[in-house]
Formats: structure tokens, sequence, C-alpha cells
């Protein structure tokens, strides 16, 4: 009897998502250098910035997000030594 051939994609490591079903593990092979097969995500994801399909005004974009953030702490220190000046005062 001869032995069934091995081909790579059977060697290859099995992806690590679940079912939410039935807890299953997933049976496809990851992708190279990823973690989970193509169906869960491996080079997944929409485009960024004015490429994205929804892209209206820009206000949610990751640099506006950090520009607020900045913007914060900016706010914040400004609040904190103001209150430390007012302490000084009395």
């Amino acid at each position: 009897m001869t032995e069934k051939p091995v081909y790579p994609f059977q060697r290859a490591p099995r992806c690590q998502a679940r079912c939410k079903r039935t807890g299953e593990p997933c049976k496809n092979p990851a992708v190279r250098g990823w973690k989970v097969c193509r169906m869960h995500g491996a080079r997944g994801g929409s485009k960024r910035g004015k490429e994205a399909n929804n892209y209206r005004h820009g206000g949610y974009t990751a640099e506006m997000e950090e520009e607020r953030r900045a913007v914060r702490e900016v706010v914040a220190d400004a609040e904190a030594s103001i209150a430390s000046m007012d302490r000084c005062r009395s």
C-alpha cells in the first residue's frame, strides 16, 4: 500500500480562532506570520484616512484623536498649575 503524500498546507500551523457557537477551534491553516486564518482577520481591516469608504470630514481619524488627546493633556496641566497657584495665595 502506498502512503499518501503530505502537502505543505497540511503541516502549516492551524488558526487560533474558535467558533462562537460550538467553541471548537478553526481548522484552517493560519496565514504565514499571523496566528489566524484569512477568514478570521489576517491581513484584514479597511483602508484608513481619506481612502476609507465611510470617510466624511476626518473628525474621527487617528490623527484627530491623537490631537484631541494632546489638547486634553495641555488643558489638564493648565488647570493643575492654576489650582496650585490658588493654593499658594491662600
